[in-house]
């Protein structure tokens, strides 16, 4: 089950903020993440990760459905790389 942001809202809610102020807390941490990224710019957050805005070239692409050949355009991607200290948590060691 994916973790939604209604979970995270609950979370700060549980920590003894009211639940108007712990939907503005995060609404205003993800308005920040996406405001830098818009921007072109990495987010970094330690012990956690790192959010990239990486370029796609244009390239040859094929439709699935039809198999047809078509041309994918150039394009922005956002990719996510772990910390070493997540990724160790997450293996269990």
């Amino acid at each position: 089950m994916a973790l939604t942001k209604n979970d995270i809202v609950t979370s700060i809610h549980d920590l003894g903020f009211t639940k108007k102020k712990s939907v503005e807390i995060i609404e205003s941490l993800l308005e920040i993440i996406k405001g830098t990224l818009e921007k072109n710019e990495n987010v970094l957050i330690s012990g956690f990760g790192k959010f990239c805005v990486k370029q796609k070239n244009k390239r040859r692409g094929r439709n699935p459905a039809t198999g047809d050949d078509l041309m994918l355009e150039e394009r922005k991607v956002v990719t996510f790389k772990c910390s070493g200290k997540l990724r160790d948590k997450i293996n269990g060691q």
